[in-house]
């Protein structure tokens, strides 16, 4: 039995979970989230507290047991508090701007990088330097974000980049005189 996957899942007040074999739904005050899950895989409701596990004991499916109820957590918490992302630029220029469904990235280029921004992501530019991104799906937040940060990585010289807000950059030395 799978360590993680046997811890149990407390639901918040204001989250309701409804499952059937193939999918389960989470609807919270932060949207609604679905998720299909193999046929393998069984939950338990009692009250506020939810327990996943597995419907027969293989060694290889135990792997899918913490994987599962570590998704199930995610979109818990996801529709109740949200995941918040936050990026900082660093580099002369670099700034970003919010324009309608878009972000506008100034990062060096000769031109400006424009991204489209998803529906369920919301975008908050702070002192044009530092993007926070919030949204109730962990998956897609992090995929966004990497996908900004894509643009421009953190170099090890100067430091400049799109870095996330508590990276840790390891410079090198570069070159030195003779």
């Amino acid at each position: 039995m799978s360590r993680i996957g046997r811890l149990p899942i407390t639901i918040p007040e204001n989250v309701d979970v409804n499952y059937t074999d193939s999918e389960i739904t989470v609807k919270g005050k932060f949207g609604t989230l679905h998720k299909q899950i193999p046929n393998t895989i069984k939950i338990q409701q009692s009250e506020s507290i939810l327990k996943v596990t597995l419907k027969n004991e293989v060694r290889n499916l135990s792997s899918l047991h913490g994987l599962y109820r570590t998704l199930i957590n995610n979109m818990i918490i996801g529709v109740s508090e949200q995941f918040q992302i936050t990026l900082i630029l660093k580099g002369v220029g670099y700034r970003a701007a919010v324009q309608g469904k878009e972000i506008v990235l100034s990062l060096g280029y000769s031109h400006p990088v424009k991204i489209n921004i998803p529906d369920d992501i919301l975008i908050d530019v702070v002192q044009n330097t530092t993007i926070n991104i919030k949204s109730c799906n962990k998956e897609k937040l992090g995929l966004f974000a990497s996908n900004i940060r894509a643009w421009r990585r953190p170099e090890p010289y100067k430091g400049k980049g799109i870095l996330y807000k508590d990276e840790q950059i390891l410079r090198k030395a570069g070159k030195t005189g003779k």
